[in-house]
Formats: C-alpha cells, sequence, structure tokens
C-alpha cells in the first residue's frame, strides 16, 4: 500500500503581475495574477471571515485585498496593475489597501459592464 504524499507548490517569482477586484453588492472577490494570467493567490471577503450582510462592506474589501497580496508578496510581486469590476462597495477601498500595502500600482483599470440600452429593465416595485 503506498501513501501518496502532498505536491510540492512551485512558488513562482514574478515581480509584475495584475490584481482583479470584482465588488458585488453581496461579497468582494480579489484575484492576484501574473502578466498571463496564471493565479498567484486569490482571496475574497467571505473567505476572510466576514458573513452575511457584513461581506459586502468596505473594511471586509479591504482585508480581503490585504490577504491576497500577502500571499502574493512570497512570489517576489512588486508591480501591480489593477483591474476593478462591479458595482459594489469595496471597489475603492480594496485599491486603496493594495497601494497602503506596499505596492507599486502601475494602472488601475475600471472593466464594469455598461448597456448601452440593453435588455429591457425590470418593472417598477409597488409596495
Amino acid at each position: 500500500m503506498s501513501i501518496k504524499g502532498k505536491k510540492k507548490k512551485n512558488i513562482k517569482n514574478v515581480t509584475t503581475g495584475k490584481v482583479c477586484i470584482q465588488s458585488t453588492f453581496n461579497n468582494t472577490l480579489v484575484t492576484v495574477s501574473d502578466d498571463k494570467g496564471n493565479v498567484i493567490s486569490w482571496a475574497s471577503a467571505g473567505g476572510c471571515g466576514f458573513k452575511g450582510a457584513r461581506k459586502a462592506t468596505p473594511y471586509a474589501a479591504q482585508i480581503a485585498s490585504q490577504t491576497a497580496i500577502e500571499k502574493a508578496k512570497a512570489s517576489g510581486l512588486k508591480y501591480v496593475s489593477v483591474i476593478v469590476s462591479g458595482v459594489g462597495n469595496g471597489r475603492e477601498s480594496a485599491v486603496r489597501a493594495l497601494s497602503s500595502s506596499g505596492m507599486s500600482v502601475t494602472g488601475i483599470r475600471d472593466i464594469t459592464p455598461i448597456p448601452h440600452n440593453g435588455c429591457r429593465a425590470k418593472k417598477a416595485r409597488r409596495v
């Protein structure tokens, strides 16, 4: 009977990368990848211990951003370009947490999808 050992993690040595921040009304997801798109680390507000409505707060987004960057610093990451998507509360605070953690932010891009009079909106709610 053979015992399978744990797979050894390959620690990549990258200096530049991308940070994708997706901020929804319910959660904030932060993904750190290299220039080719291979994910180095990630974190979410829910994964950092926030539950329920507290996941959608700016503070939860800040903690998620700091957690993802601390994991990525082990790979030697120094320069990042930020891609922000979504309309949640945690957009600005997550970007601010990146710059305060010692990362050099080379650029910030907003790729939130905006409809150019796309599909018909939901009917107005009457209470």
